[in-house]
């Protein structure tokens, strides 16, 4: 069995700083800035929960995002509210390549404070096509994950419990393999539904 981690859950939104501050208000879950995606017209704020996240992204440029498919992708799924992907942490995404007939996609980014960040994508287009969740390989020590941010949360996260996943075509078992995560398959459009996130206040539901 290939060991699996919730990494993050992308939330695409119209506003990033909009976004940012209604799920302050309404959760308590406090953001960061995180960077642009260069190439994509997109850029981001994460919601950092101590071993996994929440990406906030939105277009920023919408001519470049037109000509990137991962800028169309959020595009249109912000235009809809969706809360559109879920990425799952590996550390063997070489033998999970060879399984699905994939080859990981080496990227980076560059924090506001210098840090350059990289890690390694697998079925990321698979994933836009069909809402499916993706792969990610961090090549960062562990207190370099965005996960581990600092961030003025009303209550100590805990981390991802849980996701609800669209699934009407029954692709999901078979694309995922063997894991021990909490992902509840529901009938519907593919993509996440809902999210789970634990906190030493209760759970909090998005």
């Amino acid at each position: 069995m290939i060991v699996l981690r919730f990494d993050h859950v992308i939330l695409a939104v119209a506003d990033l700083e909009s976004a940012a501050r209604e799920l302050l208000d309404e959760h308590g879950l406090d953001s960061v800035e995180g960077g642009r995606h260069s190439g994509h017209g997109t850029a981001n704020r994460l919601v950092p929960l101590g071993r996994d996240y929440l990406e906030l992204v939105a277009v920023v440029d919408q001519r470049e995002a037109e000509g990137s498919p991962f800028g169309r992708w959020v595009s249109a799924h912000s235009l809809a509210g969706s809360r559109a992907g879920l990425c799952l942490r590996t550390t063997v995404i070489g033998t999970l390549a060879e399984r699905l007939d994939l080859t990981p996609i080496p990227m980076s980014r560059t924090r506001p404070d210098g840090l350059v960040l990289s890690w390694r994508l697998l079925g990321m287009e698979v994933a836009l096509e069909r809402g499916l969740p993706f792969f990610i390989e961090w090549d960062v020590p562990p207190e370099s994950h965005p996960g581990r941010s600092a961030a003025s949360h009303r209550s100590a996260p805990r981390g991802i419990s849980w996701v609800e996943l669209g699934d009407a075509q029954g692709i999901v078992p078979d694309w995922l393999g063997h894991h021990g995560l909490d992902v509840r398959i529901v009938a519907g459009d593919p993509g996440v539904h809902r999210v789970g996130i634990n906190t030493d206040a209760g759970e909090i539901v998005i």
